[in-house]
C-alpha cells in the first residue's frame, strides 16, 4: 500500500468513528435561532447611519466646497507629497 492509500484509509476510518460517536451521544433538539430581532435592528441601524452620512454633504463656502492642499508625511516624519483635502 502506498502512503496515499494508507492516509485515505485512516481518514475514512476516523470519519466513520466520529460519525458513530456523534450519532449515539447527542439528541436532536429543534428550536429557533432567534436572529430575527438582531438582523432587524442591524438593518434599521444601517439605514439610519447611511441616511445620516448621505445627508451630510460637507461644508460649503459661498456655494463651493472648501478644499486645500495638505502636506503628507510618513510615520518617520519624511515628506511624501501633497494631497487634496476637502473640509
Amino acid at each position: 500500500m502506498s502512503i496515499k492509500t494508507k492516509f485515505a484509509a485512516l481518514a475514512l476510518t476516523a470519519l466513520a468513528v466520529t460519525g458513530t460517536i456523534a450519532s449515539t451521544t447527542s439528541q436532536a433538539e429543534a428550536r429557533p435561532y432567534g436572529w430575527g430581532w438582531g438582523v432587524g435592528a442591524g438593518l434599521v441601524g444601517a439605514a439610519i447611519v447611511g441616511s445620516a452620512i448621505a445627508a451630510n454633504d460637507g461644508y460649503y463656502y459661498n456655494g463651493y466646497r472648501r478644499c486645500a492642499w495638505v502636506r503628507q508625511f510618513d510615520a518617520y516624519g519624511n515628506y511624501i507629497g501633497r494631497v487634496r483635502s476637502c473640509y
